[in-house]
């Protein structure tokens, strides 16, 4: 049975008991606008115990939280100036990614949109982490609260009505006058407390992941991207398919080439190969990029390399290492990992159509090099070396469990992200009328600010929404 009958079957429990639950407290839960609230006063003693026993610490780390707050309000700024270039300039990527600008991470989503760029997520994900950044991030305000002696009316959870109760939300509740009285210093440490926290727990997450996989995985092969590959000129090719072409054109060679499998085309006295689709995005230029005749495409290997001649490779330098110890027309033994497990084929080494004399395999590696500020950052926080396939020693429970490791870094850091936008609903919303009022001292200019940026941001989600429709579209 797969994980994700298990997973479903715990949905299910989970819907029936929380209503149950909750039909039995019903006097606690109350409906406020779009939620439902229910009330309890649990964690408050831990809160104040923790916010009155240091406040010393807690003054020192209003300071950090206040920062990190602007820092977070600066990177959503950066981030969202990079997804709107994204949605104007590159339709493709859109197209690729699928998802709607504004669609919620909900269980299923990297299933049901396909995104394998993404690991699967599942319920069970889904509570876990709700559990852990919920409550840090509510906790983190009400600690703050207490040391600022800001009054906690009560603590608990929220409800999507519509959604009930699947998607619920953790919630400290101050009082409203209490925290307006409060200095506009504290009021900004209490609202930065929540994404601190989130990026607390992103951090500390990160530190477990990074241990779980040296303990969980081991390396294990090397994974190539693509078949070794030559530009060649449309004009000089031959034939394709075993059909002769005079004055070959991008065209023709389209219009004799198959959908399905390798095409064969001739250059010369020179064998190459290409895929339809492969031909099709190349814009009809006068050069083409296609595959070599090697030995890796001629017999179909895959793509995860474990062994050759009986010895293991676990890194590039290996697979090159042992590699140079063969000769042209040597006969080596390559064993890959497939679905199946592994498979065992015989390849004969050829000679390398640009290196007389050396033998090749014939396989071809992408950079995966990322650009920009964020994906620097990312490349040099990764602890997996690239093409490199790590095997997990516990099969499908130490992948569940690194996923799910995985989704709780990326989700604290994104709620922590948005949640400093300064628009209404979210915590930055009140912490940039806070620092527009302490910079102007003037409320009707602060909320004059606070009302345009969060029309601002809606009408950037609409313009995304239209390019997002736009590129599916043309």
């Amino acid at each position: 049975m797969s994980f994700l009958i298990y997973d479903l079957v715990f949905l299910a429990f989970f819907l029936i008991a929380s209503s149950i639950f909750l039909y039995i407290r019903r006097k606690n839960l109350k409906r406020e606008g779009l939620l439902y609230l229910y009330r309890t006063r649990w964690g408050i003693k831990l809160i104040n115990y923790i916010g009155n026993k240091y406040k010393r610490t807690l003054k020192a780390l209003s300071y950090v939280s206040i920062t990190f707050g602007y820092l977070l309000m600066i990177g959503i700024f950066y981030l969202i100036y990079t997804i709107v270039k994204i949605y104007i300039f590159n339709p493709s990527i859109v197209r690729a990614i699928k998802v709607p600008p504004i669609m919620p991470l909900v269980p299923y989503l990297p299933q049901i949109f396909k995104l394998e760029f993404l690991p699967p997520f599942y319920f069970t994900y889904w509570i876990v982490i709700i559990a852990i950044i919920a409550i840090t991030h509510e906790m983190a305000h009400g600690i703050l609260m207490r040391r600022y002696n800001v009054k906690i009316k009560s603590t608990g959870f929220a409800f999507f009505p519509y959604f009930f109760p699947i998607f619920p939300a953790a919630f400290v509740e101050q009082d409203e006058k209490s925290m307006v009285k409060s200095k506009k210093f504290e009021q900004l440490a209490i609202l930065g407390a929540g994404t601190f926290a989130n990026v607390l727990t992103a951090i500390l997450f990160f530190i477990v992941l990074l241990l779980f996989f040296s303990i969980a995985f081991a390396p294990s092969g090397v994974i190539f991207d693509t078949y070794a590959t030559s530009t060649i000129a449309i004009a000089g090719i031959s034939s394709i398919n075993n059909m002769m072409l005079n004055n070959a054109s991008y065209s023709s060679i389209l219009e004799f080439s198959d959908k399905e499998g390798l095409n064969e085309i001739i250059v010369g006295n020179t064998v190459y190969f290409a895929t339809k689709e492969m031909l099709e995005n190349q814009n009809n230029s006068d050069d083409i990029r296609i595959y070599n005749s090697a030995p890796a495409i001629k017999e179909n290997l895959s793509s995860i390399i474990t062994e050759i001649g009986g010895i293991k490779i676990d890194s590039i330098d290996k697979l090159v290492d042992e590699l140079t110890k063969y000769n042209i027309e040597d006969e080596i033994i390559v064993k890959t990992k497939i679905d199946e497990g592994i498979e065992e084929k015989h390849l004969i080494l050829e000679e390398h159509p640009d290196v007389p004399g050396t033998a090749w395999l014939g396989i071809g590696f992408v950079s995966q090099e990322r650009t920009g500020i964020l994906g620097k950052i990312i490349d040099n926080f990764s602890f997996k070396e690239p093409h490199v396939y790590y095997e997990p020693k516990s099969g499908g429970l130490s992948i569940f469990i690194y996923n799910l490791l995985w989704w709780i870094v990326i989700i604290s850091l994104s709620v922590a992200f948005v949640n400093m936008l300064p628009v209404g609903i979210f915590d930055g919303g009140r912490f940039f009328y806070l620092t527009i009022l302490a910079l102007t001292k003037s409320e009707k200019t602060a909320k004059k600010l606070f009302i345009f940026s969060t029309r601002f941001f809606l009408f950037i989600l609409l313009l995304l929404l239209i390019f997002w429709v736009k590129s599916f579209i043309w």
